[in-house]
């Protein structure tokens, strides 16, 4: 507050007072009657003027008038500060912006100008009275004022004072806006408001007893303030007592979302998160590998690493370290939790919040059971056996399968991590619901399992896979090969249909060949046949002889079908070739019928022939029939 400084009253005084001495002692020291008449009306009128001059005050429109009393009044009652009645002192009476005309006002009173109070936009007035009634023994805040007194109640002192306003801390505040406030009443600090964001709930605790008018909280003045709610100890649950809406204490119904004037001082608002929260519980840990690796020639090396794993800035806590079968084994998880508006106020009377609730009451419930579980035994499912071993199955021809309780083994946390899983979700959802905390699920991470219980199981898998990689590279080698001789096949087509057509061609000359001797072997029985016919005849040697003639001629005839133009010739050139002797062949058939060919054969046959008789002698050809 900036307050201006005004010429003191008693400068004020001092005019007026010398200007009174001057008009009436002035002139006595002056000699000329007429001087002195007017020195005395000078002095009288000057005193006049001072007189006016203490008697008004102006006041801006952004201004409030406060009057301090100085002459003409009693004293103030003890422990009071504000005179309501005139005393000396601080009035309760403030000047209003305009101007203000009272008989020697600036003499009587010591007038200030105090500039409004403003309270921005966002933000509200805690008010603290300098005076009235004392608080109660069982206050700490005095009672708030009424909704229809309120605000005559803050901007009229003397109402203030006069109805029962009490002294101290006040309940009531001041949202955004102007006010003209007495200042020597109150004293006013400027405060932020309360905002309440979307996915968040407000959870009040209340240091008076009151009537309450706070967005979806509103309620008058409660008379009965026993606890509305509690936990009891039946359930292992925390015990805490919540108390209606208006009764001091944390009450049993939270704020919704919004913008608050909550006086803060009288009202401690605790945001809680009622979104679904993601707690991880990871890092912390030192992880080690051992790495495989495979040659050309299939041959499996194994090399060793390690790194330190930090905890993220995200995670709640670390991963959570527990020993199966005698191993140690840090586990990660995620859990993802819930406090509902319904609960919110529990939370924060049990533990004072979400965090204090995870800090406190889960992380260790968590890791408790984490190690119970997962280090302990498991319900897994299992087929129900018959006597000789074999599954047993129900009438839809399904296996019929029992819940079975067995020590957990270090590969579980792999083969049957949502049995797990389900375990410590079981479990640790009560203990959640202790503290007000609905824990929605509870996931594993990548369970940090030392290598050495992998590298057996890895270099196996490895192998197989190696078999069947080099199974699956000899089939592509034999495809490939085939895929080649395909080709070379499809490039040499030509060549490929010549070679089946001559092969064809050779089976059906094979078929003609065979067919040929078949023919000629049944030609010579039946010329063999003959040839016995004709020995019977002739004779063996006169048989051979004909067999000669025969072969001459038959070669004889084939020379000339297959040269035509030599007997053309022949033929041309007869005359040159007139035989000496004719030869008729033919017949009836009766033994004559060889006697030509027998005289042909013979005179082939014969040693010596006879000489050509000389041209011109007159020979004669023998002609015989």
């Amino acid at each position: 507050m900036r307050r201006r400084e005004e010429e003191p009253p008693w400068a004020r005084s001092w005019v007026l007072y010398s200007s009174l001495v001057l008009a009436i002692a002035g002139p006595q020291f002056i000699r000329n009657p007429l001087m002195r008449k007017l020195g005395r009306l000078v002095g009288g009128l000057v005193a006049v003027i001072a007189a006016l001059s203490t008697s008004f005050v102006f006041i801006d429109e952004d201004e409030t008038g406060h009057l301090m009393k100085i002459y003409l009044g009693g004293n103030l009652p003890n422990g009071s500060i504000i005179a309501v009645t005139g005393e000396k002192g601080p009035q309760a009476e403030v000047l209003p912006p305009g101007f203000h005309v009272r008989p020697f006002l600036n003499i009587l009173y010591d007038v200030t100008k105090q500039k409004v109070v403003e309270i921005p936009d966002g933000r509200y007035g805690f008010l603290v009275a300098r005076d009235g009634r004392p608080l109660r023994p069982d206050q700490t805040f005095a009672d708030p004022f009424p909704a229809d007194d309120s605000e005559r109640m803050i901007g009229d002192a003397a109402f203030f004072l006069t109805n029962s306003g009490q002294k101290g801390p006040q309940t009531t505040v001041l949202p955004p806006g102007k006010y003209r406030l007495n200042l020597f009443l109150w004293n006013v600090e400027i405060q932020d408001a309360t905002e309440i964001p979307e996915g968040f709930v407000g959870v009040i605790k209340s240091n008076v007893h009151s009537g309450v008018e706070f967005g979806n909280l509103k309620t008058a003045r409660p008379t009965d303030c026993a606890p509305s709610r509690a936990r009891s100890d039946a359930n292992r649950e925390l015990a805490v007592p919540l108390v209606p809406v208006g009764c001091v204490g944390v009450w049993d119904q939270s704020l919704s979302p919004g913008k608050y004037y909550v006086n803060s001082r009288a009202y401690r608002v605790t945001q809680v998160d009622t979104r679904v929260q993601t707690w991880e519980y990871r890092g912390g840990y030192r992880k080690r590998w051992i790495d495989l690796k495979v040659s050309q020639k299939g041959d499996i090396t194994q090399t060793e690493r390690s790194s330190n794993i930090p905890v993220p800035r995200t995670s709640v806590s670390p991963a959570v370290a527990i020993v199966v079968e005698g191993w140690g084994v840090q586990q990660e998880l995620r859990a993802l939790v819930q406090v509902t508006p319904q609960n919110a106020p529990f939370v924060v009377a049990s533990v004072d919040g979400l965090e204090q609730v995870e800090s406190r009451v889960l992380t260790p419930a968590i890791r408790s059971v984490m190690r119970n579980v997962v280090g302990g035994t498991i319900r897994v499912p299992a087929p129900v056996l018959d006597a000789d071993g074999r599954a047993v199955v129900d009438d839809a021809g399904e296996p019929v399968v029992e819940i079975i309780h067995r020590p957990t083994r270090v590969l579980d946390l792999i083969e049957i991590r949502d049995v797990l899983e389900q375990n410590v979700e079981d479990i640790i959802r009560p203990e959640g619901f202790k503290a007000g905390v609905d824990i929605k699920e509870v996931r594993f991470g990548d369970p940090v399992i030392p290598p050495e219980l992998l590298v057996a199981r890895q270099r196996e898998q490895l192998a197989q896979q190696l078999r069947r990689s080099f199974a699956e590279e000899r089939l592509a080698q034999a495809q490939r090969i085939d895929a080649e001789q395909a080709r070379a096949t499809a490039d040499q087509q030509d060549k490929l249909v010549e070679a089946q057509i001559e092969v064809k061609r050779s089976e059906q000359f094979a078929v003609t060949r065979r067919n040929e001797g078949l023919g000629e072997r049944d030609k010579l029985n039946l010329i063999a046949e003959g040839q016995r016919a004709q020995s019977q005849v002739l004779g063996e040697d006169r048989v051979v002889e004909l067999r000669k003639f025969e072969f001459v001629i038959g070669r004889a005839f084939d020379f000339f079908a297959s040269h035509p133009e030599v007997l053309t010739t022949a033929l041309g050139n007869a005359q040159k070739f007139v035989p000496e002797r004719v030869f008729t062949l033919g017949g009836d058939g009766g033994g004559e019928s060889l006697s030509g060919a027998a005289g042909i054969l013979g005179d082939f046959l014969s040693p010596s022939r006879p000489a050509p008789a000389p041209a011109g002698k007159g020979s004669t050809a023998a002609r015989s029939r």
